[in-house]
């Protein structure tokens, strides 16, 4: 796709509050100091707590603990109260788009509690890890051919929250992790309720204006979609770049997502997060 003529491109939020999530990754720990840490950071006033689907650690030891994502997303529903949460990102290979869809539509009716409304964020992706699909027997693919697949997913997936019974608590948000310019960004704007991205701050204004061009092309506000960043465990991401959080707010960006690895889940660089969410709220 042609660079959009849209240089020093922002995204429209002034209607979003900012909001300050994390993503626990399910490894390097047993559950119960997973359990602790995810309590703890509800705790602690995060708005959004998040895992992964990967199969392995990311990081070494590569044979050291690790958690499934879906699972332990049920028990993140019955176990917090007040948190939106969800996998940063669900990968639509290892399952059926119809399971997906009655999976989370389950979570999110566990997670609803006494207000009747869940709190289920359906991140997903077209997946890029290529042990998890080596050990666990799924075709690796090549990059085109997995968003291709998860092009054909997201409709049947949407399609079948439609037809279940019960059917979800509320419009479940769709959150699409990835910055491909001739596929991802589409479906972003086809899709998302929710764009993640880890391009760099000197490159976002641009990537941003690619999201609007594809908007504009698919009949799609821009304003509907809430943009999210952060940075993981592997040491990257804007979030990690100078001045980068009064930065990215300029962009557009309302959601920030650090993430924090185990074993002892250390929630401090949570705290100046939180305490500059509040004073940009309270002004805004």
């Amino acid at each position: 796709m042609t660079e959009p003529n849209s240089s020093g491109r922002v995204h429209p939020a002034a209607h979003r509050p900012l909001r300050i999530g994390v993503q626990l990754a399910p490894q390097h720990a047993g559950y119960s100091a997973y359990r602790d840490a995810v309590l703890r950071a509800e705790d602690l006033g995060v708005d959004a707590i998040f895992n992964w689907d990967h199969f392995f650690p990311l990081t070494a030891p590569s044979e050291a603990e690790h958690f499934e994502a879906w699972t332990v997303l049920a028990a993140m529903a019955e176990q917090t109260e007040r948190v939106e949460f969800g996998p940063l990102v669900n990968c639509s290979s290892y399952r059926n788009p119809d399971l997906q869809a009655d999976m989370a539509r389950t979570v999110d009716h566990i997670s609803a509690g006494a207000t009747g409304t869940g709190r289920l964020i359906f991140g997903t992706g077209s997946g890029w890890a290529e042990p998890d699909y080596v050990e666990y027997g799924y075709e690796f693919g090549t990059v085109g051919s997995r968003l291709d697949a998860l092009a054909a997913d997201l409709p049947r997936i949407r399609s079948r929250w439609d037809r279940l019974n019960p059917a979800p608590t509320r419009r479940i948000p769709i959150l699409i992790g990835g910055q491909g310019e001739r596929k991802t960004l589409r479906l972003v704007a086809q899709h998302a309720d929710i764009w993640h991205t880890f391009t760099k701050l000197d490159d976002m204004s641009r990537k941003i204006g690619v999201l609007h061009e594809w908007c504009a092309k698919e009949g799609r506000d821009p304003a509907e979609i809430e943009l999210s960043t952060g940075y993981t465990i592997r040491g990257f991401g804007p979030l990690l770049e100078t001045d980068a959080p009064p930065r990215l707010y300029e962009l557009g960006f309302r959601l920030i997502i650090p993430a924090i690895d185990g074993p002892d889940y250390d929630l401090a660089p949570l705290v100046p997060l939180l305490e500059w969410r509040d004073r940009v709220n309270e002004g805004a």
